[in-house]
């Protein structure tokens, strides 16, 4: 912005700019704005993330009990008479405890290529197509909709060399008048057989994770 501008924009002042110095000052103020709206956002976003993270735990949540760290941390007491027999432990790797340096997964299923967007200085989007500096960083994340509903239209067909009226086979991962694919149903499984969580658990599950609704019967018959 034009450094011989007023810094006090009252009316009298405004009045007394040409018109290249009122839009310079309009378009310096909506990039102020913008940047002020997208920092409001992202902390609002952020604070009810933490509010939700905050107050979920094993009884509320699909969460597993042993992720009830602050409930934990508050009941779990030391008797005195065991703090004080007990030798403290220094801060740091224990003697004889091999450290683990942290692994890569194997495997990359998507890459997000993350530039730079407007400059913070000139406001313009002209950034060089090379990049003068790449980091890496791998996450192992959960993708938005981790269950997806597929409808199959399987079709029957007339061979034109023979004449022979033919049925597309169902795929494997499917099992003709069910409502729930092989591998679901296998999770699902596993979620009652070793992780031993309730119906009404998997239903709140099954609704965070693909948003759908899945009777008490049904999940009571996959196996």
């Amino acid at each position: 912005m034009n450094q011989n501008l007023p810094q006090d924009l009252d009316r009298e002042s405004l009045n007394q700019l040409s018109k290249e110095e009122l839009v310079e000052i309009i378009i310096e103020q909506n990039k102020v704005i913008r940047e002020l709206q997208k920092i409001i956002y992202e902390l609002q976003q952020e604070i009810e993330r933490l509010k939700i993270s905050r107050d979920l735990d094993s009884s509320n949540s699909s969460k597993p009990p042993s992720q009830d760290i602050h409930k934990k941390s508050e009941n779990k007491k030391v008797p005195p008479q065991e703090e004080s027999n007990q030798p403290k432990k220094k801060p740091g790797g224990q003697p004889g405890y091999q450290g683990k340096t942290r692994k890569s997964f194997g495997r990359v299923d998507r890459y997000e290529i993350l530039r730079p967007e407007n400059c913070v200085y000139c406001g313009q989007k002209a950034f060089a197509s090379v990049a003068v500096k790449v980091e890496k960083h791998a996450v192992a994340q959960l993708v938005e909709r981790p269950i997806e509903i597929v409808e199959y239209q399987r079709q029957t067909c007339v061979c034109e060399c023979c004449g022979n009226v033919q049925t597309a086979a169902w795929p494997e991962d499917i099992i003709p008048g069910q409502d729930l694919g092989v591998k679901l149903q296998a999770f699902l499984g596993w979620a009652n057989n070793y992780a031993h969580m309730p119906y009404e658990k998997q239903q709140e599950m099954l609704w965070e994770l693909g948003q759908i609704e899945i009777g008490l019967g049904t999940l009571i018959t996959t196996k």
